[in-house]
């Protein structure tokens, strides 16, 4: 087990090889950042967006919460999302899901968790809206990945249907929304072959919602 002090050491020892290998690096990254991309992903510690897209500090931002939803409520991602959107001028927004997500695995089942249930309420909602759906393929498993393939892409509707965005595709700025999923027991990022760049391809996904995604 990681001691306290050894996170601190852990982290002298990333400094020093960070500066070996980029000379001047933290001096330029205390000065500004500009990414492209804002990651908006699940708070699962086996999903690290940077190590899994091989970026560095300051080249990507990153929100990430339980089951990586965008709830229209949540001022906390609405204000990253703003920020990301109309002060960084990120080009791309991706929405990250993972397959194995216990927060979608928990809105499949019964069994009340307490203040959490309320989080992941829309979750609960997709699936009982695809139950019928799921049930024809072939295990739990198989079920659980779709939902979480699912999950990925009802969040995507929600970015695209944020004020910030509408905002953004309304005075005509480059920004493009994605739908991606991870594997943990492999490493693998795939693409759910979701891009959303304006209202009519938003139309045509939340129309298409539960065959959006492969699997």
């Amino acid at each position: 087990m990681k001691t306290l002090p050894e996170l601190f050491s852990n982290n002298q020892k990333w400094r020093v090889e960070i500066e070996k290998q980029h000379p001047g690096f933290f001096e330029a990254l205390g000065k500004q950042q500009s990414p492209e991309f804002l990651w908006i992903g699940c708070a699962d510690s086996r999903v690290p967006a940077n190590e899994v897209v091989g970026l560095m500090p300051g080249e990507l931002f990153v929100h990430r919460n339980v089951a990586n939803l965008v709830n229209h409520t949540d001022l906390n991602l609405l204000s990253v999302l703003q920020f990301a959107v109309d002060v960084l001028k990120v080009k791309h927004i991706m929405v990250v899901g993972h397959y194995g997500c216990g927060g979608v695995k928990a809105s499949m089942e019964d069994v009340p968790l307490g203040l959490i249930d309320n989080w992941l309420r829309q979750v609960r909602e997709l699936y009982l809206r695809n139950r019928k759906n799921l049930a024809g393929l072939p295990d739990d498993q198989a079920r659980l990945d779709k939902m979480c393939e699912l999950n990925v892409a009802r969040q995507v509707i929600n970015v695209s249907n944020t004020t910030v965005v509408q905002e953004a595709w309304r005075r005509d700025q480059e920004l493009t929304v994605h739908g991606w999923i991870y594997g943990i027991g492999d490493g693998v990022l795939q693409d759910l072959d979701i891009q959303i760049q304006g209202n009519q391809e938003l139309r045509t996904l939340e129309n298409n919602e539960y065959d959006s995604c492969s699997g």
